[in-house]
Parts: structure tokens; C-alpha cells; sequence
């Protein structure tokens, strides 16, 4: 039985995509990895195949026209056998040890037919540009490797998401909520954490650094330019995510899941709206004002605790100096978090 399966999208990725594959190789036969090969015009499927070829029993190669990394995501999902669901990009890679940790701990749950909904460990920025590292841990909002759900989380700090580094679902989960993420755009990442979790009823915090999240390429998909340059792919994600569940249906009788939705729906606000205003055209001002009205409109109630409640409120703020100001607040707060 394959207690996990990893998912790896790769584009173009023949320069680092071993070092990846190498480290979930250690969970042996216990682990299904899927090398999603997104039409690359590099020697990225001719690696993937060798690796099919030298390990048939735990690597999978699926060969698509180019669809994005969300596709890839799906591929994975349509094809995986794993107990738990897994994504892990292909310039990333995972820690060893905590990989065997995490093994034990599901197999546990398999032979006493006591699976949760989701798992969560800690990930780790590596940063590029200064050969830093930065660590995002959980352990003073979740209870440690216990069984736990909804009512026992406690305070999430500004930097604490849940984001797919972090994140192990139940296969049958994502595929129960029907979940399956927009070809050719970037950033569905954060629908992959969203849209699940009202379906989530049962958790597990292992305080483990577990996934190493490379970050600082001039290429990368959330270096500060390339956004700006795809900012109407993040203001695509943001609408999906307003679109894909009311989060007033679930304020009364799951108060604490309600309360994390709309604080990550603010925060893809903010980054949509930041995004917009960096670019100073205006034409990305006017979709910055038709984004707010587009939730104003959808929900009156989510867009006043948005734009007056929440961390949000500082991307509109009326006028030049306004705008400047949030953009100076959204630059300092990633100085102090490096998030990106």
C-alpha cells in the first residue's frame, strides 16, 4: 500500500529536478511519486522517464501538453493511489528524517483504520539571494501530534497560512470536494488550501521542518516583478477563491473555520490589491476599484469587515499617498516575514 503520494509538476525543470526526486526517493516503497512533465522543452521528461525506468514500483511519469501548474496539481490528484496527498514542486525538496517520521505516523493510522482529514508540518524558506533560512511553524496555533479538529486551533500569528508546503490530505478528501484548480494561471496554490477545508473535520500537527520551499529565483512566480507581471492571474485566483464556498454559511457552527477563510480571503485581497497598485497603470487601479466592488456586491457583510476590519483595509486606502503608504506597509511587513 502507498500511504503517500507526492505529486511533482515539472516545467522545464531538468537543472534541479533530482535533487527533489532524490530526497522523497527515501520513503522507499512506502511512497508514490508522480512526475508530472508539463510539456517541457528541456531534458525534463527524458529525466523523469529514467527514473520511471530505474524505480518502476514508486515513480510514475505522466507526459501532458503544457497546462500550468495547476494541471499538473490535478494530474496528480486524478492519478494517485496514496492514502495522503501530497504536492511538492520540483526546485523543492523535503527533509529525509521527518520524512520517515511522517511514514510512521500514517501508518499508524492505516492499520488502526483511523485516518484524519489533514496533516500539517512546519516548511522552511530557503532563501536564495542571501543564503538564508526561514522557518514557518505551527506550534502555538495547533496542539502537538495529537488528533485534534476545528475548535482546538488557537492564535494564528500574520505569517501562519496554511499553505501547500505545510499541507498532507486525505486523497479521498480532495477528491470528495471536488476539487480541481484553473489550467495556465499561476497561484492556485491558494486555492488548493481553501476550498478543501470546510470538508476538513479531523487534523494532525507534527512539529517537523519537513518541506525546504527554494525561493529567491529572478524567474519565480512571487518574485515582486513577475507578480506585477501576472497580476490578472492572481486577481483570477482571488475571484475563485470568493466563488468556491460561502464562508457565512459555516460562522455559526464552526466559528473558528469561518474566522481562518475570511483572514485568507483578506490576505489575497491585500496581495491583489498590492499587486495592482505596484504596477501604477490606470487600468490595474480601475480593476483594483472593480475587485472590491466585485465583493462588495457578492457580500456586503465580508466586504465591510474587509475594507474597514482587517489587514486589507491598508490596500485601500484612498489617493496617491494612500497607495503609497500601503505599498510601503506591504513591503516592510515582507522585509520583517520574508514571505517572498
Amino acid at each position: 500500500m502507498k500511504l503517500i503520494t507526492f505529486a511533482v509538476p515539472c516545467y522545464n525543470s531538468a537543472a534541479y529536478m533530482s535533487h527533489c526526486i532524490d530526497t522523497l526517493l527515501t520513503g522507499g516503497d512506502e511512497v508514490e511519486i508522480i512526475l508530472v512533465d508539463d510539456g517541457s522543452k528541456d531534458d525534463t521528461g527524458a529525466i523523469a522517464d529514467r527514473y520511471a525506468e530505474q524505480y518502476p514500483d514508486i515513480v510514475r511519469v505522466i507526459h501532458q501538453p503544457n497546462g500550468g501548474h495547476g494541471e499538473g496539481v490535478n494530474q496528480g490528484m486524478r492519478n494517485a493511489t496514496g492514502v495522503y496527498y501530497k504536492v511538492v514542486d520540483s526546485d523543492d525538496w523535503v527533509d529525509t528524517d521527518a520524512l520517515k517520521k511522517i511514514l510512521d505516523t500514517i501508518r499508524g493510522w492505516v492499520n488502526s483504520n483511523n485516518l484524519v482529514d489533514l496533516l500539517i508540518c512546519n516548511y522552511v524558506y530557503e532563501h536564495v539571494e542571501d543564503n538564508t533560512s526561514h522557518t514557518i511553524r505551527y506550534n502555538s496555533v495547533f496542539p502537538e501530534d495529537t488528533v485534534f479538529g476545528w475548535p482546538e486551533v488557537g492564535h494564528w500569528s500574520p505569517s501562519q497560512y496554511l499553505l501547500m508546503h505545510s499541507v498532507f490530505y486525505r486523497t479521498q478528501l480532495v477528491r470528495d470536494c471536488k476539487l480541481e484548480l484553473p489550467k495556465h494561471t499561476f497561484y492556485v496554490d491558494n486555492i488548493f488550501v481553501y476550498q478543501p477545508l470546510p470538508w476538513v473535520k479531523t487534523m494532525y500537527y507534527m512539529d517537523l521542518d519537513f518541506y525546504r520551499y527554494f525561493i529567491g529565483r529572478q524567474d519565480q512566480s512571487v518574485n515582486e516583478a513577475v507578480m506585477v507581471k501576472r497580476v490578472d492571474q492572481q486577481l483570477r485566483v482571488t475571484r475563485i477563491m470568493l466563488d468556491c464556498f460561502d464562508v457565512l454559511s459555516i460562522r455559526k457552527t464552526n466559528r473558528k473555520l469561518y474566522r481562518y477563510m475570511c483572514r485568507y480571503l483578506s490576505m489575497m485581497m491585500t496581495i491583489s490589491s498590492m499587486f495592482l497598485m505596484i504596477s501604477g497603470t490606470e487600468e490595474n487601479l480601475k480593476k483594483k476599484d472593480e475587485l472590491w466592488d466585485y465583493l462588495k456586491n457578492k457580500n456586503t457583510y465580508l466586504y465591510q469587515k474587509m475594507k474597514y476590519r482587517s489587514l486589507s483595509a491598508v490596500s485601500d486606502l484612498p489617493g496617491k499617498v494612500g497607495r503609497k503608504l500601503g505599498v510601503s506597509g506591504y513591503r516592510l511587513a515582507r522585509k520583517i516575514y520574508k514571505f517572498n
